[in-house]
């Protein structure tokens, strides 16, 4: 496991998001062809987590939308948590983790490339909300563990068979 120092780990788990303030620690795992995205402000040692499964709530298939469930909405859901704990938005930078091509598969339909297409989609968001992409860990074939520490301001990526990376 990822190590942390003193404080609470708050887990965030698949389609969920969450916020923490140092010496806390925020992780999620279970990333797939899901995408992390760690939105945080250095000058207040703040960050939160949202765990994005789909590209955009138009793929919701009930009434009632879970907005961390997609990159279209989760992300401003998290942007609004933030700015109630007192963040300013344009102080928000952004590292992202996931988007993997789990599977092959013979057919190229942009249906079955949910990986690339939740990170494309999370590009999208961030750039409509003028937040810059510090760092990434996107792609690849393989499933990831991301750990976000808002007192350093560092992602740790936690990969299947590839060992622990910080951006």
């Amino acid at each position: 496991m990822i190590q942390t120092q003193a404080g609470n780990v708050v887990k965030v788990g698949i389609a969920q998001l969450d916020i923490v303030k140092m010496p806390n620690t925020i992780r999620t795992s279970g990333l797939g062809s899901c995408v992390g995205v760690v939105l945080y402000d250095e000058t207040k040692n703040i960050a939160g987590l949202v765990h994005i499964m789909l590209p955009e709530s138009t793929l919701s298939r009930t009434q009632t939308i879970n907005e961390a469930k997609f990159a279209d909405t989760g992300i401003k859901a998290l942007i609004n948590q933030l700015k109630l704990a007192g963040v300013q938005p344009f102080r928000l930078k952004a590292k992202i983790a996931g988007g993997a091509q789990m599977f092959k598969f013979a057919s190229d339909k942009d249906t079955m490339r949910i990986g690339p297409r939740n990170v494309e989609a999370v590009k999208t968001e961030l750039a409509k909300n003028k937040i810059p992409i510090i760092a990434e860990d996107t792609g690849g074939g393989s499933g990831r563990t991301i750990e976000f520490n808002p007192a350093t301001c560092k992602l740790s990526i936690r990969t299947v068979n590839q060992g622990v990376s910080e951006i």
